[in-house]
């Protein structure tokens, strides 16, 4: 699809915009909040049972973050942006499938002595992505006329909903 028809697809910004966080700035917050956790964790002076909390925290934020990004952020920009950018959102397809292999690996472990390894895997694997989301993608995703605050207005919604039900279990 040429990619005027893209870009005609999406969502166009409306006239008045209330106080929300855009998409991007949404999305970038948790990117940061990930990484200070993971800081947290790496700083080597925690006890097992602070880092397993702790790690805890890690997971369920990836879970939400990238069940999101999969639900709401991604479909859009792919109806966004131009057809040669696509492979970007396939590869973070690709990048959050392993993501959650670690999630399930670490959420699985009992007294697993590759736990520590896992998480700072994990760290490094997250850390490639979002490079690749904030200095690629996002971008890229700015260029089109995607509304992004409303587009950040869903995310925060759906967010809300998903650490509600994950504090419920």
């Amino acid at each position: 699809m040429p990619a005027t028809k893209k870009k005609a697809a999406a969502a166009t910004k409306p006239e008045t915009s209330d106080a929300t966080q855009d998409a991007i700035a949404l999305l970038k917050a948790d990117h940061a909040e990930v990484a200070a956790m993971f800081e947290e964790f790496d700083a080597g002076d925690l006890e097992a049972d602070a880092k397993e909390e702790l790690a805890e925290k890690i997971c369920k934020a990836l879970t939400v973050h990238a069940q999101i990004e999969e639900e709401i952020f991604y479909p859009a920009a792919r109806d966004a942006v131009e057809s040669d950018d696509e492979d970007l959102l396939d590869e973070a397809k690709v990048e959050h499938g392993s993501i959650k292999d670690l999630v399930a690996a670490i959420e699985g472990h009992e007294d697993d002595a590759l736990f520590d390894a896992q998480v700072k895997v994990m760290g490094e694997w997250v850390k490639h992505h979002v490079k690749e989301e904030e200095n690629e993608l996002f971008p890229k995703v700015k260029e089109t006329d995607m509304d992004l605050d409303a587009l950040g207005a869903q995310l925060a919604e759906r967010k809300a909903e998903l650490m509600s039900e994950a504090t419920e279990e």
